[in-house]
């Protein structure tokens, strides 16, 4: 099946977590769409060779850690110097490991709240004033099917991510009157590195519980997040969009 290419033309897409995984297939399409990027990831050594691989006069990348609020700020306020924000992908997020809950390492439960949750809100905190000046925006948050059913063993990763739905669509009702759109969408396990973060067993159970009998492409996910990211969605936000393979259709 052709890929639908939306027209990003004139616009600056800001994703985070984008040197691999989704938030990569993201930025390759925004690119491939006439979008200017700019990626923000914590690994220096991935980020390098990313934009060296895309090799893009349109994409540009920063070392940022989403969890701290200072670094964020000052990267925006860059950026807005010279361009507008037209689009966020809050794509950052880790797993982290695999325990019940009454043994989860504290440090551990702390960095992946901190992470998947105040890094969206960071972001978007950081970043909604800009989309409030320019009347425009489109924010999608990745969330998870994590986050409306609970996962076992997951207990850290899925409150991050049920935190960023509540997020999702408080944020959305709080900017309806604007043309600012902000969508969370909650993938099921796909076809990223983030698996090699889970044990067999685990990722096991999780594909176990997908009707489709498979795990989610890349593409497929991009597909969703392209639509809400465009102009031709003029409506939807505050929403929640699954794409599950039938998992979690409520």
């Amino acid at each position: 099946m052709d890929k639908i290419i939306y027209n990003f033309k004139n616009k600056t897409a800001l994703v985070t977590g984008g040197a691999q995984g989704f938030g990569l297939d993201i930025a390759k399409r925004f690119l491939n769409s006439g979008a200017k990027v700019i990626i923000w990831d914590i690994d220096s050594k991935i980020l390098e060779k990313t934009v060296k691989d895309l090799n893009n006069s349109n994409l540009s990348s920063s070392i940022v850690d989403v969890t701290n609020y200072k670094e964020v700020e000052n990267c925006t306020n860059e950026i807005t110097k010279n361009l507008n924000i037209d689009i966020l992908i809050n794509n950052a997020g880790i797993t982290g490991p695999t325990a019940p809950l009454w043994e989860y390492d504290l440090d551990m439960w702390k960095k992946v709240v901190d992470i998947n949750l105040m890094g969206t809100f960071n972001c978007c905190r950081s970043i909604v004033p800009t989309m409030i000046k320019n009347n425009y925006g489109r924010i999608v948050n990745v969330a998870s099917v994590a986050g409306k059913d609970g996962n076992a063993n997951a207990s850290a990763y899925s409150v991050g991510k049920a935190g960023i739905i509540g997020l999702t669509k408080s944020l959305g009702k709080e900017l309806a009157d604007k043309n600012i759109a902000v969508n969370a969408v909650t993938p099921a396990g796909a076809k990223t590195r983030i698996l090699d973060q889970m044990t067999k067993e685990h990722v096991q159970r999780m594909l176990s519980k997908v009707p489709r009998g498979r795990f989610l492409e890349v593409e497929e996910f991009t597909s969703l997040v392209c639509w809400l990211s465009s102009e031709e969605n003029t409506f939807s936000t505050a929403a929640v969009f699954d794409i599950s393979g039938g998992r979690s259709t409520y």
